[in-house]
């Protein structure tokens, strides 16, 4: 492997903010590991056809042993894994008076847990080799407590990520700030990129009214959030831990 050949393990590789963060990161000499619950052999064609090398695996974040075994198979085929972008998530819809408690453990077992086990399951390589860098999807939603404005239109929360969702992600940011302190001794960094609404089968059915509050006037497309995770993944950020990073055409701004 080249010496400046970097090792990234990418979860929910297979959907459009994963998939582009693949080939993102493989036109920046990253050999990509991608991961997901679905096939990601589209995904892996583009970072082909991009120049990258790649390896596929199945993984079910929910599952400490499927992380934990892709995370042993990704050392055993490069030795190293120094990026760590978890993308992988589900979201959910309407009021919280509706939410069942069901919903609620689904959403935060896929996007909390499972971000902090893969978290966890990467940190004895990166600590070992002094050098990581891991990054994080939260989401706006984890902020200005939803899109949605019910006494304005209640349809508007039908159609937006609800209350399971947003705690998940406010989650996410406060593991990426407790990690960035207790990885910053290995030379290892920590953040988040918190996107706004982004054109993908997630956001398919967002009402018309929330994506005109975007002030720059459209959706976000899953390269505008892959260029920010490629720059907190890169040596140029090495300053820069524990940020949460808005990606979300300036609906929010803290």
């Amino acid at each position: 492997m080249a010496q400046a050949e970097r090792v990234a393990l990418i979860t929910g590789a297979a959907g459009a903010i994963g998939g582009a963060t693949a080939v993102h990161l493989a036109r920046k000499n990253v050999v990509v590991a991608l991961a997901d619950s679905v096939a990601t052999r589209g995904v892996a064609e583009r970072v082909e056809a991009a120049g990258g090398r790649c390896r596929q695996f199945a993984l079910n974040v929910t599952r400490r042993d499927e992380i934990d075994a892709v995370v042993a198979q990704t050392l055993e085929a490069w030795g190293r894994i120094d990026i760590l972008v978890n993308v992988a998530g589900t979201v959910s819809f309407g009021s919280a008076a509706d939410l069942a408690a069901a919903e609620w453990d689904r959403v935060l077992d896929i996007n909390l847990k499972g971000t902090f086990q893969c978290c966890q399951a990467v940190m004895p390589a990166m600590k070992a080799q002094r050098f990581g860098r891991i990054v994080n999807l939260g989401s706006v939603l984890g902020k200005n407590g939803g899109n949605a404005r019910p006494w304005l239109d209640p349809g508007e929360q039908r159609a937006s990520g609800n209350v399971a969702y947003g705690v998940s992600k406010a989650g996410v940011h406060a593991i990426t700030a407790y990690l960035a302190r207790e990885l910053a001794p290995y030379g290892t960094t920590v953040n988040a990129v918190a996107p706004g609404p982004v054109a993908s089968a997630m956001t398919t059915n967002l009402s018309p009214s929330l994506t005109a509050l975007i002030p720059v006037g459209r959706m976000g497309t899953p390269e505008d959030v892959a260029a920010v995770i490629g720059f907190l993944a890169s040596d140029e950020a090495a300053f820069v831990t524990g940020e949460i990073l808005d990606v979300n055409g300036g609906m929010w701004c803290d």
